[in-house]
């Protein structure tokens, strides 16, 4: 794994209307990592996600994307930047209206100059990535919700960018889905050298595929625990994170 890191957050900030969300953290993410953060309910993750893809700017800090600052850069490399990576949602957001193949193409026709048959053969190559070769001309609707993540995961890849951020890949999904989605991402990490950022709460999930992790605390607003999540869970010193890792409820007092 290379030392420069491809993404940097350095001292940053979430204010939104006016609360705090998120305060003064800072981490790195490396080239091929695959990178997860977790927290509790209402920490700030997906927030912290949104801020990384350029949706929100930071009330503080500065976020880093392949040595360019998103903060900083004119739209014309804003842009440029933006393009080296690709994003999936909890919901998959593909459109009803289109087949995977269209969904597929997309992007390409949006942002690439190239001819009808070349977008067409690349996003058939993006659906193959994902084992969705025989389902090309299948609607949204036609798919199980396993597929429909397969399918988002293609079409952020049409562009080929260099990370991934995924939110909430596995929510929704039965164990047997969910491990196999697992198995998808080590797969195309492993072969493509992806670059993934995931936010997520199955820790099922983490186990399988985190090379590292950060935990955010909404009670504090920072990263309170980084690592392997292994490690994390059999040796960390705060009785909250191990807590966490190990899935153990709360003691209730009487």
């Amino acid at each position: 794994m290379e030392t420069n890191p491809i993404i940097r957050v350095v001292h940053f900030t979430s204010i939104l209307s006016g609360a705090t969300i998120i305060d003064d953290i800072s981490f790195d993410v490396f080239p091929g990592e695959i990178f997860v953060i977790l927290g509790g309910s209402g920490c700030g993750k997906s927030t912290l996600l949104k801020h990384m893809i350029g949706l929100i700017e930071p009330a503080k800090g500065e976020i880093y994307i392949d040595g360019d600052n998103l903060v900083m850069v004119d739209d014309v490399r804003r842009a440029e930047v933006l393009n080296k990576i690709g994003v999936t949602y909890q919901q998959s957001a593909l459109f009803g209206s289109m087949d995977l193949l269209e969904n597929v193409s997309l992007p390409l026709k949006e942002f690439t100059n190239l001819p009808k048959d070349a977008i067409e053969l690349v996003a058939k190559i993006k659906l193959k990535l994902v084992g969705l070769e025989k389902f090309i001309h299948h609607m949204p609707a036609e798919i199980s919700g396993g597929m429909k993540k397969r399918a988002a995961i293609a079409r952020a890849m049409a562009l080929d960018p260099k990370i991934l951020f995924l939110d909430e890949p596995s929510a929704g999904l039965d164990p047997i889905t969910s491990a196999e989605l697992d198995n998808l991402i080590k797969r195309l990490s492993k072969t493509l050298k992806i670059t993934f950022v995931i936010v997520t709460h199955e820790l099922e999930s983490v186990y399988s595929i985190a090379d590292r992790v950060i935990m955010l605390d909404k009670r504090v607003k920072k990263i309170v625990a980084t690592g392997k999540p292994s490690e994390l869970r059999d040796y960390s010193t705060d009785p909250w994170v191990r807590q966490f890792f190990r899935r153990e409820a709360s003691e209730e007092k009487s």
